[in-house]
């Protein structure tokens, strides 16, 4: 019979403890909200072709860029590689 080891809860401690820094500011927050609300609403229009957005990852996508255009705390987009 194999033997299994448990943990002990030491290291779940440490993990506990350790606080990270908040990636997005509250403010860019409100952004997303506004913009899966309008989203929801059918109101949310894509910047380029100018159609509904239909998709939650799109509206989140434009939330965050409109809060990055209002100078709130957000990452910087992923760098896309070159093809």
């Amino acid at each position: 019979m194999p033997t299994t080891r448990r943990s002990t809860g030491k290291s779940a401690g440490k993990k506990a403890a350790m606080k990270s820094k908040r990636k997005y500011s509250p403010a860019a927050s409100g952004y997303v909200e506004q913009e899966m609300k309008e989203m929801k609403q059918g109101k949310l229009k894509s910047g380029g072709s100018g159609e509904t957005v239909k998709n939650p990852k799109q509206a989140i996508a434009i939330g965050l860029s409109e809060a990055r255009r209002a100078g709130k705390k957000v990452p910087a987009p992923p760098h896309r590689k070159a093809a």
